[in-house]
């Protein structure tokens, strides 16, 4: 299927807007309860029709889009060398992943059991359901290397909700990841297209307002 650069941009928003909240969770141990079921939302959206179905809708990634505006921008104070660590190491364990088929049926099966207590329960992000997603994380995507280092406040990192809300986030970014790639995305490209990407975002996140 050809996608679009506006499907492509929205999900390279989906990894911003994971790994922006994995460091608002190790720094400050709180992310906006709307921006984190987004995120975990999109991995019980297996068949969408369009990209921005597994998003839920434009609003919902405002923290991505701008995330990326910071990271892309000319404003270089407002870059940040971690945030660009966590998203270059999603991309490389979704590589990884592309090459071990056990995994993503692992991951698969994963899913749809993480689904139906997400069902069951009423909500996304319900604990029994992001503790079942941060369970499926460490049995799949984290015996993959590289291994993700979240830098952070140990205190908050080792609280172990807050540590089931990191795993499952990473697990929501490779899903964006692997959303991004299917779009046409690729590392190369952004050294070539920043100009493009960020006009792309600012017209998306116009439809935030």
């Amino acid at each position: 299927m050809q996608h679009s650069y506006r499907e492509q941009v929205l999900a390279f928003s989906g990894i911003w807007q994971v790994v922006k909240q994995v460091q608002q969770v190790a720094r400050s141990g709180n992310i906006d309860v709307a921006d984190f079921e987004a995120s975990i939302k999109t991995l019980f959206v297996t068949n969408p029709d369009t990209t921005e179905e597994v998003y839920g809708s434009i609003p919902a990634m405002t923290l991505g889009l701008n995330t990326i505006l910071d990271q892309f921008g000319d404003a270089t104070n407002h870059r940040d060398i971690e945030l660009t660590k966590y998203v270059i190491s999603l991309m490389h364990l979704e590589r990884k992943l592309d090459k071990h088929p056990e995994i993503m049926q692992k991951l698969g099966s994963g899913l749809e059991m993480a689904k139906s207590q997400s069902e069951h329960f009423g909500s996304v992000t319900h604990e029994n359901v992001i503790a079942s997603l941060a369970e499926l994380y460490s049995n799949t995507i984290s015996t993959l290397q590289p291994k993700i280092i979240v830098q952070g406040e140990q205190g908050y990192l080792s609280n172990s909700n807050n540590a089931a809300k990191v795993r499952a986030l990473l697990l929501a970014g490779i899903r964006s990841t692997v959303l991004w790639y299917q779009c046409g995305g690729r590392r190369l490209g952004l050294l070539f297209s920043r100009k493009k990407l960020l006009n792309q975002t600012k017209e998306l996140l116009n439809e935030t307002i």
